[in-house]
């Protein structure tokens, strides 16, 4: 089976908490040069060295502008699969943004978000020296989110943080405090449409099954400090058993009229168009048959269903 790749789904965390990412994975840079001020993402398309090749990839670079009128260029890449990592492809990319912001300190940063153990290490810097005379030096900086302990970042104040809590090492019989610690600390630092956003992201990349599902919110309700959010769950699983109950009382008034309309063109249907009418859940299928309802001239079971 193929592996599904976040890359993309990782990226939008810099564009919804691009401060929050940069004081976590390089703090030195307020103590630097101060507060932020401004905050651009410099998206455009990196060029082509060759027609032929590729779109890089490596498309989050990040222009900060501080108090002191510094600028930093902080260009990241979010790598889950590591044999797709190429440092030459990184300094290529480097260069080109230097060449383009030239007023700009440019970082380079990868955060490597596979949960793996790495039998062998990607290659993390690029030199080339003669004697005493240095023609290339380039590294940037590396973080694997394997290499930190979850539990370590319980009490971090950074929902980008929280977000990644599940991509970190843990041990199994702790995954389910992991998330909860995932979710709460989301809930708490995030406003209510990013929490949404992100909560359904840890599921899917973090795999949450339904079991488990049912048994993180047993553990959230037990404990006090996430009362609220147990009470936010309870209230959007209300909002949502409620819409759902009203498409199917939609859907459950359209096969009515449907069989409204037959009978009253043809008297008494049979059991099994009936049944084909109730088994039909699609709102589409159904607007498209109660036009065949009042438009047919005779009813037979095969061509009215299909």
């Amino acid at each position: 089976m193929t592996k599904q790749s976040h890359d993309h789904n990782f990226k939008n965390l810099f564009l919804d908490f691009p401060k929050e990412t940069l004081e976590w994975l390089f703090p030195q840079a307020q103590q630097n040069w101060g507060q932020v001020r401004k905050v651009e993402f410099a998206r455009q398309e990196p060029k082509k060295h060759k027609l032929p090749d590729p779109g890089l990839s490596l498309d989050m670079p990040i222009l900060f502008s501080f108090e002191n009128q510094q600028l930093l260029l902080w260009l990241v890449e979010f790598q889950e699969d590591k044999a797709k990592f190429s440092i030459y492809k990184l300094l290529r990319y480097t260069t080109d943004l230097m060449e383009a912001h030239p007023q700009a300190l440019v970082i380079p940063t990868v955060l490597f978000t596979d949960r793996t153990n790495w039998r062998k290490d990607v290659a993390r810097k690029l030199q080339t020296k003669l004697n005493d005379r240095l023609f290339l030096h380039f590294e940037y900086m590396f973080f694997k989110l394997f290499d930190f302990n979850a539990r370590d970042y319980y009490n971090i104040n950074n929902p980008v943080v929280k977000i990644l809590l599940p991509k970190m090492n843990y041990k199994k019989d702790e995954r389910i405090e992991v998330i909860r610690q995932a979710y709460s600390g989301l809930f708490q630092l995030a406003s209510r449409v990013l929490f949404d956003k992100y909560v359904d992201f840890i599921d899917v990349y973090a795999e949450v099954s339904k079991k488990e599902q049912e048994n993180l919110y047993r553990e959230i309700i037990q404990h006090e400090e996430t009362a609220m959010l147990a009470q936010y769950i309870r209230e959007k699983g209300m909002q949502q058993g409620m819409q759902q109950g009203m498409q199917q009382g939609i859907i459950q008034k359209a096969k009515e009229d449907i069989i409204d309309a037959l009978e009253l063109r043809f008297g008494e249907i049979s059991p099994e168009i009936i049944d084909k009418i109730n088994q039909t859940n699609d709102p589409a299928k159904l607007k498209e048959l109660h036009r065949k309802a009042i438009q047919i001239k005779e009813i037979d079971n095969f061509g009215f269903i299909c």
